[in-house]
């Protein structure tokens, strides 16, 4: 009865994956980014940068999500941009 509540549980995972990450992934990318800066201020985070880059452009700052089919990503980056000179 285990293994049946299990795998049952394990399809519907799958479903949900399947059905809904890709919605998320369409979603344009200012919309997306709005929606996280939205929730990082209202957990009271300050002094950050989101950035919308090209998927194979992300280095080492931590990509917090997936926009225009996967092609590009928003990436989360601690700390003001730097004055420009």
């Amino acid at each position: 009865m285990k293994i049946v509540l299990a795998k049952s549980g394990f399809i519907l995972a799958a479903v949900f994956i399947l059905t809904e990450a890709p919605a998320f992934a369409l979603k344009p990318c200012e919309e997306l980014k709005a929606e996280i800066a939205a929730k990082l201020d209202a957990k009271g985070v300050t002094n950050y940068q989101l950035a919308i880059v090209a998927a194979a452009d992300v280095k080492e700052d931590s990509v917090v999500g997936s926009c225009e089919g996967g092609t590009k990503k928003i990436t989360y980056t601690k700390g003001s941009k730097p004055d420009a000179a």
